[in-house]
């Protein structure tokens, strides 16, 4: 069993911010694979489906971000999911430049609230796919909430695409050398 977890913030308001591009990723991976079934359960939208033979889980925690270690934790209590082996969280990264992915088993929540609470509730070591969102000099808040920018979303496309192959390897059980080493180009 896998769990596969996108951050974001629910509703029409946030639907195409930065802070929602793990729920981008998430959602363009359902539709390339025509997989339907959204639920609502575990405060969270759930899809349950079969991948290469394994019930995988996608999840978008309901919570909004700060929260959304609640969401994981009812699925992980739920199900007996194994954080170590079997959660991977797609998120933002306003660390890393637009376009850039990094993959990595274990870590600090890096300033990231969504991040800080999944932490609190099954602790540092589980898979994360971080997508760079780029950086600003302003203020955080607003840029995380904000809207992508028209000559972005080229980038976002791409950077998008190139997360759901990421899902799909991370499904494959490609070992985490191999993730890194294909997913942590400079």
């Amino acid at each position: 069993m896998k769990l596969v977890v996108g951050l974001g913030n629910p509703g029409k308001k946030y639907e195409k911010t930065r802070h929602n591009v793990g729920f981008m990723a998430i959602d363009l991976f359902l539709k390339k694979h025509s997989i339907l079934g959204e639920k609502e359960k575990f405060l969270s939208k759930v899809v349950e489906t079969n991948f290469q033979g394994e019930k995988v889980y996608f999840i978008k925690p309901q919570t909004y971000m700060n929260l959304s270690g609640n969401a994981i934790h009812e699925v992980v209590q739920f199900y007996k999911i194994d954080p170590v082996s079997e959660i991977l969280v797609v998120y933002d990264d306003k660390d890393l430049p637009l376009g850039k992915l990094r993959y990595k088993v274990k870590g600090s929540s890096g300033g990231h609230n969504g991040m800080k609470s999944i932490i609190s509730h099954i602790g540092q070591e589980f898979c994360r796919l971080k997508c760079g969102i780029g950086s600003t000099s302003g203020n955080v808040i607003d840029f995380v909430i904000g809207d992508f920018q028209k000559a972005e979303e080229s980038e976002l496309e791409s950077m998008l695409e190139i997360a759901v192959e990421g899902i799909e390897d991370w499904l494959k059980n490609i070992n985490s050398e191999k993730m890194m080493q294909k997913y942590n180009k400079k």
